[in-house]
Parts: structure tokens; sequence; C-alpha cells
């Protein structure tokens, strides 16, 4: 017997359109720039803690991210934020957030746009 429930959560995530490899990672990115460091203000993506996405066809999501340092307080909830940002993407079925620290983030990483708002540049 198929849980009704279940049955329409899967029905209520099924992709409704044809989608590519790099549109899936377009949206990804729209969303990952919608999260900001809390002590930078910019987002996480600009800033350059996002190394690499790796989007499938099937809605895999593969995300490698990293910190401005190691000792980030906010490091599991930066992890937290990604995760169900990218989650609640239509064509995503599922989400794999690895938090990495090699290479070490620095200020080179950063988008030009960010390094010029923040007067780094």
């Amino acid at each position: 017997m198929t849980d009704v429930g279940s049955a329409d959560a899967e029905a209520a995530r099924a992709v409704s359109k044809d989608w590519n490899v790099a549109e899936i990672e377009t949206i990804v990115i729209e969303a990952l720039r919608t999260i900001y460091d809390p002590e930078i203000p910019v987002n996480i993506y600009d800033l350059g803690l996002i190394y690499r996405i790796d989007a499938s066809l099937a809605g895999f999501v593969e995300i490698d991210m990293t910190l401005t340092a190691p000792g980030c307080p906010v490091a599991g909830e930066m992890v937290s934020w990604v995760h169900k940002a990218v989650d609640s993407l239509e064509p995503v079925s599922e989400v794999k957030v690895n938090l990495v620290f090699d290479p070490p983030w620095d200020q080179s990483k950063m988008s030009e746009e960010s390094r010029l708002d923040l007067g780094l540049m």
C-alpha cells in the first residue's frame, strides 16, 4: 500500500519542465546569492565561498563550500542555509553540501564587484 502523504509529496516535487544541467546550476547560483555571510555584507556565492556546484539531470546537486575562517561561529548554520535554499528548488531532488577548507578561502576568491563594493580594490 502506498502512503498517500508521501505520494503527494513526491508529486509536488515532480519536475514540471525538462531542465538541463546548466539551467539547474544557474538557479542554484541564484538561490545561493540570497544567502549572506553574517559578518560580511556579501552573498556567499560572490564572496567566493562556493567552490563547486555539480548538478545532474536526475536533480542531485552536490556543493563544495568553505568559510572565511575555519572557526566561523555559524559554520553549521551556513551549511544548513545552503542545503535548505537549494533543496527547495523545483528541479532539485537531493542536495549534498560538503564543507571543505582546501584551498583556504582568501579575498582573491571574491568577485570583482564584491571587492569593489567593500572597498578592497
